[in-house]
């Protein structure tokens, strides 16, 4: 008996879906930008702070080469509507990136909280200097608690997941690890950020995924 070949993870879906992809994909980065920078800009107004690391935590080195580590979620955005490439699939993954925006800012605005890491010099990041110091501008200053950076890419990978092999599923949970561990190592975040980031991303896709069952 011959078993049914199995679909690529990544094939071209067609301009059409791709256009669709891409609309919301702008439609989600607009509500993360107003999210985002609307919670922090709250929090910059507020004098309270809340304590979210350990002491332990500033004894963790900086590590600026994972700066390329952490700027690889956004290969996973582009890569979407070529791993999903039915409607459905696509918008399921833009309503559970939509909702784990929205719960992150409230979590935002009820832990105003700052990096407690020294700022990194010029001479630590070396030639990652510019790399680095882009993504820490797109970071803002505030909000950590939980790492939106974390739970998006965790959102992403769980969706790309059932369209991968057993070595794929590996790779693909392997990236998102090295991710979440680039938030730390580049200072970004704190371990608390990139613990609840998970757990944030596993609520909403078991979320949206059971709800289409």
């Amino acid at each position: 008996m011959i078993s049914a070949q199995r679909e690529p993870f990544c094939a071209w879906p067609g301009w059409a879906h791709v256009r669709i992809a891409w609309l919301q994909t702008a439609l989600v980065s607009a509500w993360f930008t107003f999210i985002f920078a609307g919670a922090d800009w709250v929090t910059a107004q507020r004098a309270v702070r809340v304590r979210v690391h350990f002491d332990a935590e500033l004894q963790i080195p900086l590590v600026p080469s994972f700066t390329l580590i952490y700027m690889s979620i956004y290969g996973l955005f582009l890569i979407a509507p070529f791993v999903l490439r039915t409607r459905r699939e696509i918008t399921s993954l833009a309503v559970a990136q939509t909702i784990t925006v929205f719960i992150a800012g409230i979590c935002f605005l009820l832990i105003p909280a700052k990096l407690a890491y020294a700022p990194a010099t010029d001479s630590q990041l070396g030639i990652w200097r510019g790399l680095f110091r882009f993504a820490d501008q797109l970071n803002l200053d505030y909000n950590l608690v939980p790492s939106l950076h974390v739970a998006l890419s965790i959102v992403c990978i769980e969706f790309f997941a059932p369209r991968a092999n057993g070595v794929g599923k590996f790779l693909l949970r392997l990236w998102g690890v090295l991710i979440a561990l680039s938030t730390v190592l580049t200072h970004q975040h704190h371990l608390v950020d990139a613990l609840t980031g998970f757990l944030l991303a596993w609520a909403v896709v078991k979320c949206v995924q059971g709800s289409q069952h």
